[in-house]
């Protein structure tokens, strides 16, 4: 190892200059951090530094552990402060640098996640990419597996030797991601060659049969889910699977009466298992991100917005389609997480996410993952009554050594400890104890609320990332729009606070992130909006929930303003050749790749439901521009469609509305059928359905005869339903519409 690094520069830690809660959890380390910013890549380049970029984010546990291994460790901080300029990003405001890194790193290790460290030039080109590599004092390091401190040895070796090599190499993987970006989707240089104007004409129904094979065959029949472990929620597939059996009579010809109600099965069993396993904070509210585990039941700990934000809305769904109580209670214990407190922002907005690490009491100076939703046997036995124990104790499997094995617990925090999981039912344990069922539910509720009292008092909240995220709101306004729309007449009052706090949320973004005079989006805020543009997901995801938020209040000014944000994004994001819309905008300074985003992963695809998005807005303002731009969209994927359609699940609902048109019902004036048609929407799983209604009573009526001529003679005193589909409409009366209805 050289003694004298490649450049020679004081570097002092910058990350108390960021807003972000992860960077400035880095504020202390002795590494050097700096921010990514066009001052730190001018310094690279000033230096001939390679950039060491370090992604992350606030609630993920394996960040704080390398933070805690490495980051804080003098020696590792020394080799990176001498011989590379050390970057800290949090992926939740810059997931554009993310994405760009993390499609390097899957390409050439065929793994992703979090922490995401990437070597990069000063031209920012990556040359080798990891994700945790343990610290030097670790027992796989001091055993001889390698560590961090052998990696950035190498590197600083390998670029004092062999830069030019080095530089090379990066040039031609830049090279390849470039031209990746550039050439865009097989389905769009198609789309723009051989079909004419691109508009998805080679794409049909059976694709949605072949989606529901390719997770018949992946589905876990024992617990639920799709593939083994770590098993993700991925709600957007799981949805796809619960709603195939609502898009209506063309697709069940085609997939088959047994075969779409066995996908709504094979997503009921998968939520259902969710709902009574570790996965879902059985105590409290809420869901965690993902299981560590096959049964869902030892979760990684933090819980994320924009999981509990997908979640919702198929809860709700399950919960319209079944009736059964379970996913009631599972619907309304979601949206009680999302508008309480910490999660619910003083602003009136939605906070991003909750810590996996937390202090286990007041008098602990180290964090351990999950020590806030874990219990002992005997905690348990401390806090209830003998014969409250007795029972929760079965009913969640809780065992004197702990029921978590070892082998999942690298760390060796979960030592004796439990994750609580449902094992019996009540009327099982009724059974077994001996007990009426009605006293085994009193006992089951009385243990649950003094276990959350004592959770309350002893220990201390794991951390809050504050941030509020433009798009992640979208999603928690979109699902709290349609429960409370969907709550209002069986549950007046928590419908209420939950329509309350959707309309909450998107005032804030409007009031704080949303920019007048350019109808534009910032990506966050927290103390004040961040200086980062919104991303296409930003816009998509912000329009979904306002075309939620129109059907659940008929107030128009969601409606225009969703309008304007389309105009916005596509502005900004839409690609005039090969269709489809990029995630970043064409002027964002330092990324190296261009991508759209078009596969589902843990968030759905920007342009599965910006593609939705249009088809709606279409309907809603009769306007075959956007239905055209929605077909575009997704021929723009057409090849990989139709190679993958299971990976696509965002893009359904957009193939099943170009090829059996959107039904959008016009309802005028107040009564019987008006009303009926309102609450049969509300309370309906219609994919591909939107209404539209008029009144003196409903503000922005004027606008919306402006804008959809359908509507702009009808009397909106007069009470009428009307129905259109493609250019067909007919008025209909209460018959028609329990008809219409009953034919989903």
């Amino acid at each position: 190892m050289a003694s004298s690094p490649p450049g020679h520069v004081s570097l002092t830690n910058r990350c108390r200059d960021s807003k972000s809660p992860y960077v400035r959890a880095h504020m202390d380390n002795p590494t050097a951090w700096q921010l990514w910013n066009a001052e730190t890549l001018a310094l690279a380049r000033k230096t001939n530094r390679p950039l060491f970029v370090s992604i992350g984010y606030s609630a993920c546990h394996w960040c704080h552990v390398m933070a805690h291994e490495s980051f804080d460790d003098p020696r590792i901080a020394q080799l990176l402060n001498e011989h590379f300029i050390p970057v800290k990003i949090d992926r939740e405001e810059r997931p554009d640098i993310d994405r760009q890194y993390m499609d390097f790193l899957q390409a050439t290790t065929g793994a992703g996640g979090w922490p995401l460290n990437v070597f990069v030039t000063p031209d920012l080109e990556p040359v080798l990419g990891g994700t945790y590599w343990p610290g030097p004092k670790t027992k796989r390091a001091l055993a001889g597996g390698g560590s961090f401190e052998d990696v950035l040895t190498k590197v600083a070796q390998a670029w004092k030797e062999q830069e030019k090599s080095i530089r090379e190499s990066g040039s031609q993987i830049a090279r390849q991601l470039r031209e990746f970006a550039q050439e865009g989707s097989l389905g769009g240089r198609q789309a723009n060659g051989d079909i004419g104007d691109g508009e998805q004409d080679g794409l049909e129904l059976d694709l949605l049969e072949e989606s529901y094979q390719h997770y018949k065959q992946r589905f876990d029949t024992q617990y639920g889910g799709f593939g083994g472990a770590p098993k993700f929620p991925t709600p957007i597939h799981i949805g796809q699977m619960l709603r195939l059996n609502s898009y209506g009579s063309d697709v069940r010809e085609i997939v088959g009466e047994d075969e779409c109600q066995d996908a709504q099965q094979m997503a009921l069993k998968t939520l259902t298992f969710m709902y009574k396993g570790g996965i879902k904070d059985q105590v409290g509210h809420g869901f965690a991100r993902y299981s560590v585990t096959r049964d869902w039941n030892l979760p990684h700990f933090e819980k994320m917005l924009y999981d509990n934000a997908q979640l919702l809305p198929l809860y709700l769904d399950a919960w319209l389609l079944t009736n059964d109580p379970l996913y009631l209670e599972a619907t309304m214990d979601i949206a009680t997480y999302l508008t309480s407190k910490p999660m619910l922002s003083p602003l009136g907005a939605i906070h991003a996410s909750e810590d996996a690490d937390s202090l286990p009491t007041a008098a602990d100076k180290e964090k351990r993952e999950g020590a806030f939703y874990v219990y002992s046997v005997d905690e348990i036995q401390r806090v209830l009554s003998a014969q409250e124990a007795d029972v929760i104790t079965r009913y969640w499997g809780l065992q004197a050594a702990g029921n978590i094995d070892p082998q999942f617990d690298a760390q060796g925090e979960l030592k004796g400890q439990n994750t609580l999981c449902v094992q019996m039912t009540p009327n099982e344990l009724a059974t077994e104890l001996e007990l009426p069922e009605t006293k085994v539910n009193d006992l089951l509720k009385s243990s649950r609320q003094k276990l959350l009292a004592y959770r309350d008092s002893n220990r201390p909240r794991p951390a809050l990332d504050d941030k509020i995220v433009t798009a992640w709101n979208g999603l928690a306004i979109s699902g709290l729009a349609r429960t409370a729309a969907a709550l209002a007449s069986s549950h007046p009052s928590e419908s209420a606070d939950y329509l309350s706090a959707a309309i909450g949320a998107a005032e804030c973004i409007r009031n704080h992130l949303y920019q007048p005079s350019t109808k534009t989006l910032l990506r966050v805020y927290r103390d004040g909006p961040g200086s980062t543009p919104g991303f296409a997901d930003d816009y998509a995801f912000l329009i979904s929930g306002l075309i939620d938020l129109y059907t659940a209040t008929f107030d128009a000014s969601w409606l225009r303003w969703a309008t304007d944000l389309q105009e916005s994004q596509t502005s900004l994001f839409w690609d005039t050749h090969k269709h489809g819309f990029f995630s970043t905008a064409a002027d964002q300074p330092d990324i190296l790749v261009r991508t759209k985003d078009g596969m589902d992963n843990a968030e759905p695809s920007v342009n599965g439901v910006a593609a939705h998005n249009l088809h709606c807005l279409g309907s809603l303002l009769d306007d075959a521009g956007y239905a055209k731009m929605a077909r575009r969209t997704v021929a723009a994927f057409e090849v990989e469609i139709s190679q993958h359609p299971g990976l696509f699940s965002g893009m359904m609902p957009s193939i099943v509305a170009a090829k059996s048109s959107m039904q959008g019902l016009v309802v005028a004036g107040k009564g019987g059928v008006a009303d009926k048609a309102v609450q049969a929407v509300r309370r309906g799983v219609r994919p591909t359905c939107t209404i539209l209604r008029i009144g003196s009573d409903i503000k922005e009526t004027e606008w919306l005869r402006q804008r959809n001529q359908l509507v702009k003679d009808l009397d909106a005193e007069k009470e009428f339903v009307q129905l259109c589909e493609g250019s067909s409409c007919k008025v209909l009366d209460g018959a028609g519409v329990d008809d219409f209805f009953k034919s989903a």
